[in-house]
């Protein structure tokens, strides 16, 4: 939501008698509990109130119209005057300040003096508010960086990823198909491994995409696979099926499930995230057997990304410096999906869904693109909502996927009909959309990933909320590791 828009008109006295006022949005997106704004245009007498941005709590802003020419400020931040690094500032005898320019009609930026503003005097040692003062990474930070978490992965191994008490749920290959997805809709989780107990071991992982592929095996022409022989259609029969779909054949010709990917206890962290990025897996269960040949395997956890993040960043937590790159803005580090600027190019664009959109064609951007969720927008390409396949289990309920033709519910129906639901995954601090902006740091989106369920961040320009990116778990290994 927007802040309240301020009149500070009457703090630069060299504005005419009648003043072109222009509405100037300020961010401080460094979180806190209450943020004020004060400035020259304000006479440093006034302390104006910065609201939180909805959806993103740690970013405040407040609109204030100006008058032309160069304006300082400062944040009032939980009782401590702040500036931010990342905007112009200057050292003025009150201390660091930033600058801003308000271009008026036939007004051009001039240098900084003492003369060309109705302000505190400052030294001439200033950043151009012409360039973005965005700090950039150097090639041995980088390489110090990954190094040393390399060498952290490299030494803890997936026995500390092990909560003190909880559940891991395994569902029998024997099940209906249907009984298996109410059982992960019931619980709230969106993927279990499958056991098998004719082999005595476990044999893959039932998750959102194998729903996704059965509705749209529903949803095809000619389909064998009927709405009833879900009731019966066991996840074995389903997997075997679903070998054939996907084409996946051995040498010979015949087709063959794909193998389990797990890890043991004793692996080390380093080797759980290549197994989960290279396998392009969400999660992979960590498996112990006290025997040599492998037999009477007890399933201990299911390992994802989020859970080694939230390693990392436990970590290095009181030793960040440690690590240059964590302070870097996001904006500065070649990570995640951007939506390219005018005139650029994009080798992987970001897909994303207008609320209007059939939930047939977002299920299949959501296959075709090999992603986990897609950001819905408004016509200003504002975010509205996110689509993942975790919600798809929500159609689970009172058999919803009977009911329904893909191509004729909408994604803002699937939408109001998972909030209706309301599974627990994917939800954290009751927020489905997690947001961050440009100039986050490395550290802070980090963090946000690093919470239970929240497997991307979208990127948004503060105040409009339009989407100019996302950035998945993946993304940030990807990077941190070096692949």
């Amino acid at each position: 939501m927007f802040g309240s828009t301020v009149d500070t008109s009457r703090g630069n006295s060299a504005a005419s008698g009648q003043q072109l006022l222009t509405p100037t949005r300020f961010v401080w997106p460094y979180g806190g509990r209450r943020v004020f704004l004060s400035g020259s245009f304000t006479r440093w007498t006034e302390h104006v109130p910065m609201s939180p941005l909805e959806g993103c709590p740690t970013v405040f802003q407040v609109i204030c119209n100006l008058t032309p020419g160069y304006h300082q400020y400062k944040f009032y931040v939980d009782g401590e005057w702040r500036h931010d690094e990342h905007q112009p500032f200057v050292n003025a005898n009150g201390g660091v300040m930033n600058t801003i320019f308000i271009t008026g009609p036939d007004m051009v930026p001039t240098a900084f003096s003492p003369s060309s503003m109705d302000v505190d005097d400052f030294s001439q040692r200033v950043a151009d508010p012409s360039q973005d003062s965005i700090p950039r990474m150097s090639a041995v930070d980088l390489e110090v960086s990954r190094h040393r978490i390399s060498v952290l992965l490299s030494t803890r191994t997936a026995y500390e990823l092990l909560p003190e008490s909880g559940k891991v749920i395994a569902l029998d290959v024997n099940l209906p198909v249907k009984q298996a997805f109410h059982i992960l809709y019931e619980q709230g989780i969106p993927l279990a491994p499958l056991w098998d107990f004719g082999k005595g071991q476990f044999v893959g992982v039932l998750g959102p995409l194998d729903f996704i592929l059965i509705l749209r095996e529903l949803g095809t022409h000619g389909s064998n696979l009927t709405e009833e022989e879900l009731e019966t259609h066991t996840v074995a029969a389903w997997k075997e099926g679903k070998a054939h779909i996907s084409r996946q054949y051995d040498g010979i010709g015949r087709p063959y499930p794909r193998p389990l990917v797990q890890v043991g206890p004793y692996d080390n962290l380093k080797d759980v995230a290549l197994k989960i990025l290279q396998n392009k897996v969400a999660a992979v269960p960590v498996i112990y057997s006290s025997l040599q040949d492998g037999s009477y395997p007890q399933l201990l956890h299911l390992a994802s990304l989020s859970g080694i993040l939230k390693c990392i960043c436990r970590y290095f937590r009181h030793s960040s410096s440690s690590l240059p790159i964590l302070q870097q803005p996001i904006c500065s580090i070649p990570l995640g999906t951007w939506v390219p600027r005018i005139g650029e190019s994009s080798s992987k664009p970001l897909a994303t869904l207008r609320p209007h959109a059939s939930l047939g064609s977002a299920l299949s951007l959501l296959v075709q693109a090999g992603v986990s969720s897609i950001p819905v927008v408004d016509d200003n390409d504002s975010l509205i909502d996110i689509y993942s396949r975790s919600d798809i289990t929500a159609l689970a309920k009172d058999k919803a996927y009977a009911q329904i033709h893909l191509d004729d519910m909408t994604v803002h129906q699937a939408l109001q009909l998972g909030q209706d639901a309301s599974p627990p995954y994917g939800i954290f601090n009751g927020q489905r959309c997690h947001m961050c902006l440009r100039s986050d740091s490395l550290v802070k989106v980090m963090e946000r990933l690093a919470n239970p369920g929240v497997r991307r961040l979208v990127i948004v320009e503060a105040g409009s909320k339009r989407v100019e990116g996302i950035i998945s778990l993946s993304d940030v290994f990807r990077f941190l590791i070096g692949l």
